[in-house]
């Protein structure tokens, strides 16, 4: 029989399913997939229900519903300061992962390459590589996963179409700085591309720090997108709500691959979204005080029993530098299936987000779960490290 496609039959299953379905067999607490099991906002569920009952249950616009579209424009506005054109530069999307599937087909063409950094989600490669472009990999640093400017500059060519970065970063927990941001952009217009900037856990930026969207860096206005999402901002990672921002003449071959991929999403959880995104600061300073104490308490708790804990300035993720610990020598892989099956407790080895030359010394842990549910794993964690 003839082969399927290469880049995608060669994948092998993600590892946020493998180590899930690992947490269920052994009865684990699981702290590797990141989906948080409190902080839904009761109010924006209620509005989805009402949708659903008395609302448009029929084909939406492919670009999404106006009171939505508009909400992520104002949501521009009120949080970044961003001037956005909710009829011509908002697209809806079904979640963040299909928006970034959209922009890929929609930007890229073969022989294109894209500057990515690891450690990086794992959605990111296969839908380069589908689209006919080339990765070109900039490494982060420990401690601090600091960014050294020569090789960021060694990654671009007259190649590079565009450079995708996550910010907050997962799995590193990584806050992109000013300078760092316009080092970027200054990169991105010296090369002629464009700057795609996941951004699905804006919310979550911790210890005061500012989110700043790429959309809003000197020199990016016209060639910076912008993906956020619902999930993220209002702990309901089932919905797959997300939303595209950028200019016409980037929006534009996005929104025609969007429309055939999943052509629309579903409208009662649009009008939903529209309402939560116009709720007031309190329940946006309320997510990322809850998100803090958490990865405190986390912190707290890893560091008594002697780990090396790595800074956790934004997202749902916190890490360790495992070197030292018992079976670290078998590396990150080994010791996560090790900490599921004989101690209790679901993490993510760090290799899982690397291409090449991967780090095999770290590992995520996800504090977006209760309080009990963290409780009970540092318990797990103490018996068998304490000592």
């Amino acid at each position: 029989m003839k082969q399927a496609n290469s880049t995608l039959s060669a994948l092998g299953t993600t590892i946020f399913e493998v180590m899930s379905r690992l947490s269920e067999v052994h009865g684990a607490v699981n702290l590797g997939q990141g989906f948080p099991d409190e902080g839904f906002p009761i109010d924006v569920l209620e509005v989805a229900a009402e949708q659903t009952l008395k609302g448009w249950n029929q084909y939406p616009s492919t670009m999404g519903v106006p009171e939505l579209r508009q909400a992520v424009a104002n949501h521009g506005q009120r949080f970044y300061g961003l001037d956005v054109d909710w009829q011509r530069e908002v697209l809806v999307t079904s979640g963040a992962t299909e928006a970034l599937a959209a922009t890929m087909l929609g930007l890229l063409e073969p022989g294109d390459e894209v500057v990515v950094f690891q450690p990086l989600y794992d959605c990111y490669l296969p839908m380069i590589r589908r689209g006919g472009a080339t990765p070109k990999f900039v490494n982060l640093h420990l401690p601090d996963w600091s960014l050294d400017p020569e090789e960021l500059r060694a990654a671009f060519s007259p190649r590079t179409k565009l450079v995708l970065l996550n910010n907050p970063l997962n799995p590193a927990a990584k806050v992109w700085t000013a300078a760092e941001l316009q080092l970027v952009a200054d990169l991105v217009q010296e090369f002629d591309c464009y700057a795609v900037g996941d951004e699905v856990y804006e919310h979550l930026v911790f210890d005061g720090r500012r989110h700043l969207p790429l959309l809003g860096i000197d020199g990016l206005r016209d060639r910076a997108v912008k993906i956020g999402s619902a999930g993220k901002t209002f702990s309901l990672t089932g919905w797959k709500i997300g939303y595209v921002t950028a200019s016409p003449a980037l929006l534009t071959p996005i929104a025609k691959a969007h429309q055939f991929l999943v052509y629309t999403t579903p409208p009662n959880l649009q009008h939903a979204v529209a309402f939560g995104l116009s709720k007031d600061q309190t329940y946006f300073d309320g997510l990322t005080n809850l998100m803090t104490t958490r990865r405190n308490t986390l912190a707290a708790g890893l560091s008594g029993l002697g780990f090396d804990v790595l800074d956790s300035a934004g997202t749902y993720f916190l890490n360790i530098n495992i070197t030292g610990l018992p079976r670290a020598e078998l590396g990150d892989a080994a010791f996560c299936e090790w900490l599921v099956r004989e101690v209790g407790v679901a993490a993510i080895p760090g290799s899982a987000f690397y291409d090449q030359e991967p780090l095999r010394n770290v590992v995520r842990f996800c504090f977006c779960k209760k309080q009990s549910t963290i409780d009970e794993a540092l318990r797990r964690l103490s018996n068998a490290f304490a000592s």
